[in-house]
């Protein structure tokens, strides 16, 4: 008994520490469905966007005022910076709603990480010889899973975008050109060089297909580099001094999380754009 009551007195007595983790720490379990700290925080971040549209939305009026004037201006703004990625109009009213709702998702997670308290509400787990704080709240984007996630709808989406705007076959042919292999037989006679050159036509669209696994590594590397990068060092600098020291890290933070998801709504559009497009649109 008295080993017993020893051993359950070293474990209260254990120091509590607290780790940053590349993956996001179990939470809870619903069956096998695994409930992450992170998951959470993406799931708060769509009921803060949410309710907020839902208020906006029922204030509406045909003649804008106050908040609804910035609101209004804003949108043109995005309107018109789509416009200088896509060329038209059209597109831009098509695309935008895709980008900006990624844009605001991003922007909202990239924020809730740095709210006081959102790291420190948790519990502690033992682990091992030692014990380690989880925290409920971790941010969504600082998760390489979410924004594997979040890359993988930006890059399908483009491709889902381009059947619809120019067809399948177009589309299809940007990556393996069947079109430039079927005109050999009668372009043969005049030109002998076809046999050589178009193959290679044909086939150079495996390299853009290289390029479309690249863009979804480097939107979500790139953008779950920057956060994770910016916690640890907010966690750091609290760990030095936790009063005054950490204020202007977090104020550039607030800045690296407003233009990450920036980047990644115009590269969104990017993608988009040049994915309704032909070849001949593109020459």
């Amino acid at each position: 008994m008295s080993n017993t009551s020893e051993q359950v007195n070293n474990q209260q007595n254990q120091e509590i520490t607290s780790e940053s983790t590349l993956f996001a720490e179990p939470i809870y379990h619903i069956g096998n469905f695994t409930i992450t700290n992170s998951l959470l925080n993406s799931w708060m971040a769509v009921i803060i966007l949410t309710v907020f549209f839902v208020l906006i939305g029922k204030k509406i009026k045909r003649v804008p005022r106050g908040l609804q004037n910035i609101f209004e201006m804003i949108l043109e703004q995005a309107l018109g910076l789509a416009d200088s990625i896509t060329g038209d109009r059209k597109k831009s009213e098509k695309f935008l709603p895709i980008s900006l709702a990624l844009f605001l998702f991003i922007l909202v997670n990239n924020w809730l990480g740095l709210l006081p308290g959102m790291g420190t509400i948790g519990f502690v787990e033992h682990e091992g010889s030692h014990n380690v704080f989880v925290p409920f709240f971790r941010g969504g984007t600082a998760d390489i899973n979410t924004t594997l996630a979040l890359a993988l709808f930006a890059v399908v989406a483009s491709h889902v975008l381009g059947i619809l705007t120019i067809g399948i076959w177009k589309h299809f042919n940007k990556f393996i050109n069947l079109k430039v292999l079927a005109e050999i037989p009668g372009k043969i006679k005049k030109d002998a060089t076809v046999i050589l050159v178009n193959p290679i036509q044909a086939f150079v669209g495996i390299v853009e297909f290289i390029g479309e696994i690249a863009k979804i590594a480097s939107l979500s590397f790139r953008l779950f580099g920057n956060i994770f990068a910016g916690e640890v060092l907010l966690a750091s600098m609290m760990a030095i001094f936790a009063y005054i020291l950490p204020l202007p890290f977090i104020f550039l933070e607030i800045i690296v999380g407003l233009i990450q998801a920036l980047i990644f709504a115009i590269l969104t559009l990017v993608y988009m754009t040049i994915a309704t497009q032909d070849h001949a649109e593109e020459h």
